[in-house]
């Protein structure tokens, strides 16, 4: 194997384990035979081709570790799109450097960042072993079971909507409905798993809607009508990213980003839960809420699984594994292997086989209507959720009159 320096980054949006990825490469990147210094891109792919680097190796003890227990990105984060007259610059960096591996934390995006640096340096004869690491909390990344910093994010999801959920039972009498709004521009795992928070039958949620379905309004205004009249008030959770027949988003968002993806909620200067709302409000006359958190998930560290913080250490360090086996132009995988009780592997996959494209959720995790989950869906977020505070409600007892 080739000696040399090693770089990591960080991209997209942060996650609550993001953070514990890059003390898992960090720590074994310290203890391996074929990397010298370790470097942190500072803002990723920006920071690389600016020089602005961390002296990972030099960072104490308490830091790294303390890194497993802190949300956001440490290194700061990027969305910039690698363009063809960058590689050229990235490449002569790396050569500066004597960076012979490159790890980035991040989405599909990011692994398409990965991906074509390794396939430039590759074709200019540049020996370097190019690793994604997977992070995304919207849990549409291809070749994994699932994706780091997903888990604690649909928890934050889960205990938004089960306590809005409480909220709006007991204040029927004053708004009858809630429309609770999640990041997820083209997969709805986030939003499906807040149905883990259903128990009894008028338990928030009652309806979901995601991208994987085309959102008709006629159908969502029966759906509602059918559950005001049934309990009394009406909790809907729905993605951002849903669209009509037409390819419209519900949003009303026309605004693009740098990767040519629809900005959804406040870049966009639009949202679906505000237009579900008022579908809502001019149907039935209602009163309700609507609830958008964007990135506050993201990072929602009080909520994170001690679950999914060790997975995404252990994907820091098998992307340290991979790198020293010369396995580039991979991208870290968990694999489960059982739901009970529940075991997983770690494994790889080809890195161009993850870039750009997202990972929706299979049809057989939604009901017939398109509207909820199946039992199927149940039993793959199950491991992951960890356990749900038990409130409870006041029995039915009155006073007779």
């Amino acid at each position: 194997m080739t000696k040399g320096n090693a770089v990591i980054g960080q991209s997209g949006g942060p996650t609550s384990v993001i953070n514990s990825s890059l003390a898992g490469v960090i720590d074994s990147a310290r203890v391996s035979s074929v990397i010298g210094e370790i470097y942190g891109m500072n803002y990723g792919i920006e920071g690389l081709m600016n020089e602005w680097f961390y002296d990972l190796g030099r960072q104490s003890p308490r830091v790294i570790s303390g890194l497993r227990e802190t949300p956001s990105s440490a290194l700061g984060s990027s969305r910039h799109k690698v363009k063809e007259e960058d590689l050229p610059k990235i490449l002569e960096v790396l050569k500066k450097y004597d960076i012979r591996y490159f790890f980035l934390i991040g989405g599909n995006d990011s692994m398409d960042t990965v991906n074509r640096v390794e396939e430039y340096c590759r074709g200019a004869q540049y020996d370097l072993t190019g690793i994604g690491i997977p992070k995304t909390v919207d849990n549409d990344l291809f070749g994994t079971d699932h994706t780091p910093g997903f888990a604690s994010a649909a928890r934050s999801n889960m205990l938004n909507v089960m306590q809005a959920g409480m909220l709006a039972r007991d204040m029927k009498k004053v708004d009858q409905f809630v429309v609770y709004q999640t990041i997820g521009r083209d997969a709805g795992w986030l939003a499906a798993a807040t149905a883990m928070v259903r128990k009894d039958e008028d338990d928030a949620p009652h309806l979901i809607y995601t991208p994987e379905h085309v959102f008709s309004a006629e159908k969502f205004l029966a759906d509602a009508d059918r559950c005001i009249k049934k309990y009394g008030w009406l909790s809907v959770v729905c993605g951002e990213g849903i669209k009509y027949t037409d390819g419209t988003p519900v949003s009303s968002s026309q605004v693009k980003d740098k990767f040519s993806n629809t900005e959804f909620g406040a870049m966009g200067g639009a949202s679906a839960a505000l237009n579900l709302h008022r579908l809502l409000s001019s149907e039935f006359g209602l009163r309700g809420e609507f609830q958008i958190t964007e990135s506050l998930i993201m990072s929602d560290f009080v909520r994170a699984l001690p679950l999914d913080l060790e997975e995404a250490y252990l994907c820091g360090t098998e992307a340290v594994k991979l790198a020293e086996k010369g396995e580039s132009g991979k991208m870290v995988t968990i694999e489960r292997v059982s739901d009970e009780p529940y075991s997983t592997v770690f494994g790889k996959t080809r890195l161009s086989d993850v870039a750009v494209a997202a990972k929706p959720m299979p049809s057989e995790y939604f009901n017939d209507e398109g509207n909820f989950v199946s039992d199927a869906f149940r039993r793959y977020m199950k491991p992951l959720t960890g356990d749900l505070p038990g409130f409870v409600r006041l029995e039915r007892k009155m006073v007779r009159k």
